[in-house]
Formats: structure tokens, C-alpha cells, sequence
């Protein structure tokens, strides 16, 4: 990833920088060990989570930077 790109929040209108990952999983659609990440900021950190974890989908939130070093990125 170039030194100019800022991920954003995928809260919906938010232009925020993201700090958090939120991996999650539908089981009705995704093997179990696939993830699909949501990006948010401290703000809607906690609401992306609260609606993932209603419908039971969320599986991890991660800081930004530990999840990039996980992922190589």
C-alpha cells in the first residue's frame, strides 16, 4: 500500500481514517474460515460491530495496523 493512501470507515457518509478492522463472516454464504472485513474509525467502531453482531457475522475487531502487519500489507 503507497504512503498516500488512507483507508476510510466504511460507516456509510463517513470519510473518516479507519483504525479498527472488523472481521466478520455470513455462515449462510461464506466457509467458515473466510473473512470479510468492514474498516471503521473510532467512532463507528462500535456500531458497525453492534450490527454484525446481532446477526452473529462478527468474528474479530482488530487495530488497523496489527491486521496490515498480519496481513503482510
Amino acid at each position: 500500500m503507497s504512503e498516500d493512501t488512507t483507508l476510510v470507515c466504511s460507516a456509510k457518509g463517513c470519510r473518516e481514517a479507519a483504525v479498527w478492522v472488523l472481521a466478520w463472516n455470513n455462515p449462510k454464504v461464506h466457509t467458515p474460515e473466510r473473512r470479510k472485513t468492514w474498516l471503521a474509525c473510532g467512532e463507528h467502531r462500535e456500531t458497525l460491530g453492534q450490527f454484525l453482531g446481532v446477526r452473529g457475522f462478527l468474528k474479530d475487531v482488530v487495530a488497523l495496523a496489527e491486521w496490515q502487519e498480519r496481513e503482510g500489507a
